[in-house]
């Protein structure tokens, strides 16, 4: 999401009298549990009260393993194959894009889907899962590919390149230059479905004349061989990867560059100076275009995410495979779990609202340390980021049903007149001026899109100083520091964070502050849904000031790097704020600060005296002193304890005057209602060329998606029905019917609700004829009807299959899948 890009374009909230606790519980802590199987004994036995990583469906399967414990379902993770293109002195068959392509039918989708996760998941083609919400504006492009496994086909796709590019088959592998063709798979070991995808993958590799060298190991062991490492030495040509997610957006901009496009510093390279870089000129256009709202429409939005999915899937750079339905436990002994679309209960909403008889709450974990710590190139993984967001209030975030920007620290005013029109910027509106390293006023006859007006809801920080009016300003300088166009010898320059950061400053054309708490903020963007834009410009910081100069001097000096990849380059620590010795260096640049009266030139000019800035170094060096880590924020909790011999974290609530919030505030989230598809009428046959209505039964949903296919996968007819008191009909044509074909057409139908962006999907195989009004007699071979009525069940999954062999057999299953 758009707030870790920037130190914290974070967003929003709404006004509340400030209260002394924001959470039910005092203290959680959380610790490492690496086997699934032991931690869901500890639920059981009630020495965890929660574990935050899935629990195998086999598990699960029988009533009695639910006894005594909250089984939750959720969506949102997702497993890829991460490919090395890159070209280098020795020969790399990743670095041909139809061989890289072809690995596509190599993966067996299905066979992890049902075997390896037990059917709790659903095969994925392209970044977007079967519930992303802008699944259905490239579903046709989806279908198109046509992916199935087929390592005979994959075979002749790769020995035709091979061949191609002069390479030749001695004794069944492959030879380039007379020298054997040797693939090198990283896999993680430390989850069992990514170890058997890469052992089975790695079999099939070696079936069609690859050696493969497997390398096992976990995050911390990949961030350093896989995305640490320059792409030319090799290392690596595929890696197992896993995708989590701490929330969803309504409004995906970030998806298909973080996926796809090397301007975003996840691709291979990381867009590193001194390593190979992969390049896609295309795609980056695109993305940038969906990222920083440069469209007129939705319409011409949809376009966008259309392209740039057909290019993401055809370059295989990084290749999806599956999206996952996790099962989360938790004790019957606890309540107010919310369990969020995407995060599942993981999200930063279940600490803040969960209530418990007895201290402190107890979370398992999968890894309790495995990434950086610190707000610019840190917490990029999962599972720093399921205590952090516990720590960090931002200005807003997303929905945990609907994907929509809600504020939770701010009050927002847009204002702005479409696309084409512009705002005067009035002439003491500042902007942060690198030259002269000062602010400066934008002038006259300076414009802009879009207009907000931001009421901060500011607090204290953890340390107890009050957030202030120089947390925002010093926020939007390093905005715009960092995220300028590079120059040779820039030292404020970082390979990740800076690109992505600079399609944000780019757009902003001023600020200026109102008051104590408000703000206002002009700039170049626009969006049809105008909380878009809000979220877009919200001016804010998830760590004091003097923290973040801290740090930056750190970098600049060369002694610790914001990103990872920065760290393997300049061979220095990733910056970790946790880390007794990182924050150690921290403190010495606050004392040096303090000492020489230090400052920071995003600060002067402003009508503070010293002593504000004496108080500010003092409360950082002093809690750094007590605390042994560096990690200061304004959140729920605050960070009590890292332990890594205990593999423990302990968090405590910050029960300060400072802190706006009560207890309770999310409290809605608990319950929610799904949209779900109770029935379907359908003819038991349908006749070529004739029109045909269909109706659907639903509950809770709003309105419905159609989609009909026939046998070659090209969609005949869709659209978009509401939901009149649970019933909706679907006409299809005579003009539609003659474009099926006799014999198994498909229909898919996804209810959705205006409060809840998880569909309910039905999918149904129907029969076409010619001339026939019936089915001939036929003995029913195989019935099939299972129901699970649980909410988080979700999708229904109706498969109807129809063989004909000169004349019709027809046989009809229906079931409930385990998964939605």
């Amino acid at each position: 999401m758009k707030f870790w890009l920037v130190i914290i374009l974070a967003t929003i909230a709404l006004p509340v009298a400030f209260a002394e606790k924001g959470t039910f519980v005092d203290q959680i802590q959380f610790i490492q549990y690496l086997d699934e199987n032991t931690a869901l004994e500890e639920v059981r036995n009630g020495n965890l009260d929660m574990y935050y990583f899935r629990i195998s469906s086999d598990r699960l399967e029988a009533e009695k393993d639910r006894d005594g414990i909250q089984v939750f379902e959720s969506t949102g993770g997702s497993y890829s194959i991460l490919v090395n293109p890159s070209v280098s002195e020795d020969f790399n068959p990743f670095s041909i894009s139809e061989l890289r392509f072809a690995l596509n039918h190599l993966v067996d989708r299905n066979l992890i889907v049902n075997e390896l996760i037990g059917g709790y998941g659903r095969t994925m083609i392209s970044n977007y899962g079967i519930f992303a919400a802008d699944y259905l504006t490239i579903i046709d492009e989806i279908e198109s590919f046509h992916f199935k496994h087929n390592p005979s086909f994959a075979n002749q796709i790769i020995t035709e390149e091979l061949e191609k590019a002069g390479a030749e088959k001695i004794d069944n592998y492959w030879h380039y230059d007379g020298k054997q063709i040797e693939i090198t798979f990283f896999i993680r070991s430390d989850d069992p479905v990514r170890k058997a995808i890469g052992e089975i993958l790695s079999s099939e590799l070696e079936n069609v004349g690859f050696k493969v060298k497997k390398d096992f190991g976990d995050l911390n062991k990949a961030f350093v061989v896989v995305y640490g490492s320059n792409p030319a030495d090799q290392k690596w040509h595929l890696y197992t990867e896993g995708w989590g997610s701490s929330g969803f957006s309504k409004y995906d901009s970030v998806g298909l560059a973080q996926m796809y496009s090397p301007w975003f510093s996840n691709m291979p390279g990381n867009n590193d100076p001194n390593y190979w870089n992969y390049e896609n000129d295309y795609i980056d256009s695109i993305t940038k275009k969906i990222y920083t709202g440069d469209f007129n429409s939705a319409e011409e939005r949809s376009s966008l995410i259309e392209k740039a999915t057909i290019e993401g899937v055809s370059e295989s750079v990084r290749i999806f495979l599956a999206s996952k339905t996790d099962q989360f436990v938790a004790s019957n002994d606890i309540d107010g779990v919310i369990n969020a679309l995407g995060a599942g209960i993981t999200t930063r909403f279940t600490p803040i609202n969960v209530v418990s008889d007895s201290e402190p709450l107890v979370v398992g974990v999968k890894q309790i340390y495995q990434g950086s710590w610190n707000p610019i190139g840190g917490f990029s993984d999962t599972y720093s980021n399921q205590v952090w967001l516990n720590l960090y209030d931002p200005a807003a975030f997303s929905h945990p049903y609907t994907g929509e920007t809600i504020p939770v620290r701010t009050e927002w005013q847009v204002e702005n007149f479409g696309n084409q029109e512009k705002i005067l910027v009035p002439n003491d509106a500042i902007t942060w001026d690198i030259g002269s390293q000062s602010w400066k006023k934008v002038g006259a006859n300076q414009e802009a899109t879009s207009k907000v007006t931001f009421d901060l809801i500011l607090g204290n920080w953890h340390h107890e100083q009050s957030m202030d009016m120089n947390d925002i300003l010093h926020s939007i300088y390093f905005l715009l520091e960092w995220g300028s166009e590079r120059h040779e010898g820039d030292k404020t320059y970082d390979s990740v964070y800076s690109p992505q950061a600079a399609q944000n400053a780019k757009t902003l054309i001023g600020i200026k502050p109102i008051d104590d708490d408000t703000i206002e903020v002009y700039v170049d963007y626009w969006h049809f849904d105008e909380t878009e834009i809000a979220s877009w410009v919200t001016p804010w910081s998830s760590m004091p000031w003097e923290l973040m100069v801290s740090m930056e001097q750190a970098v600049i000096d060369g002694k610790v790097s914001f990103s990872r990849s920065g760290a393997v380059s300049k061979s220095v620590n990733w910056l970790s704020l946790i880390v007794p010795n990182d924050a150690e260096v921290i403190k010495q640049y606050l004392i040096d600060f303090k000492q020489s009266g230090y400052v920071p030139p995003s600060l002067q000019g402003f009508q503070y005296d010293w002593q504000y800035f004496d108080e500010r170094y003092d409360a950082s060096i002093a809690w750094i002193e007590q605390n042994e880590h560096a990690v200061i924020s304004n959140g729920p909790f605050y960070l009590d304890n890292y332990s890594p011999e205990s593999r423990t974290i302990t968090i405590n609530s910050f029960d300060s005057p400072g802190y706006p919030f009560e207890a309770g505030k999310w409290k809605k989230f608990e319950q929610i209602k799904f949209p779900k598809i109770t029935g379907i009428e359908i003819p038991n046959v349908v006749n070529l060329k004739e029109p045909t209505t269909i109706l659907v039964e639903t509950t809770d949903a709003s309105e419905i998606h159609y989609f009909v296919s026939n046998s070659k996968g090209e969609t005949i007819s869709s659209g978009v029905k509401l939901a009149t008191d649970g019933l909706s009909e679907i006409i299809i044509t005579e003009v539609e019917t003659s474009k099926l074909d006799v014999g198994a057409n498909t229909l898919k139908i996804f209810a959705s609700s205006d409060q809840i962006l998880r569909p309910d999907i039905y999918g149904t195989s129907f029969l076409v004829v010619e001339n026939q009004t019936s089915l001939p007699d036929v003995p029913i071979l195989e019935v099939e009807h299972k129901s699970e009525e649980s909410p988080h069940a979700g999708i229904i999954l109706a498969i109807i299959g129809a063989v004909i062999v000169g004349i019709i057999v027809s046989i009809r299953r229906k079931r409930k899948a385990k998964l939605s």
